[in-house]
């Protein structure tokens, strides 16, 4: 099985419970925070990672983060599961499969928006607007410079492209030269 279908997995069962508890908000927080500190010492990831190191001083090593986090005992149950089951290390992965499993729940897509320059507020709300029409979701949109698309948008909704690049639009006349030359 791979890593993303277990993390998928871990995600839906622990959204369950945090959805239930009416704490995801918290929760995710919680697992992003700890994941963050895990990814910034290198230590800890040794730790957590390591196949020959006891259970035990595993299991201390996280009640002592815990305990100085202060975190919620869902995220403790969460954190103490993922180690029990050998899969701590994969926190991160875990992570990002919960954001997209709470955000399916709440009905959100996540867009990337790649412009040649930065826009105005006005643009961005623009586009928001339209791709929130035509997904019939709400959006939740991260924007990028990309001087190489020349002018236009491209964005990247999960694996859908919607490419209105004046580069991209340029290779397209190209191409219909070429085959109209041939």
């Amino acid at each position: 099985m791979s890593g993303i279908t277990i993390a998928n997995r871990y995600a839906k069962a622990l959204a369950d419970v945090m959805t239930e508890r009416k704490e995801s908000n918290e929760v995710f927080a919680e697992l992003s925070r700890f994941s963050s500190l895990i990814a910034g010492h290198s230590e800890l990831r040794e730790v957590f990672a390591n196949p020959v190191l006891a259970l035990d001083r595993k299991s201390g090593v996280l009640k002592e983060l815990v305990t100085r986090l202060k975190l919620r005992p869902t995220t403790i149950n969460f954190l103490q599961l993922l180690l029990n089951n050998h899969r701590l290390h994969n926190l991160d992965q875990m992570v990002r499969a919960l954001s997209r499993e709470l955000d399916q729940r709440a009905n959100i897509v996540s867009a990337e928006i790649s412009t040649a320059r930065e826009i105005s507020d006005a643009e961005k709300e623009m586009l928001r607007d339209k791709l929130k029409t035509i997904t019939g979701k709400e959006v939740r949109l991260t924007f990028r410079a990309d001087p190489g698309i020349i002018g236009g948008v491209v964005t990247r909704i999960g694996s859908l492209i919607i490419d209105g690049s004046i580069k991209n639009q340029l290779s397209q006349m190209k191409q219909r030269l070429m085959t109209q030359r041939a």
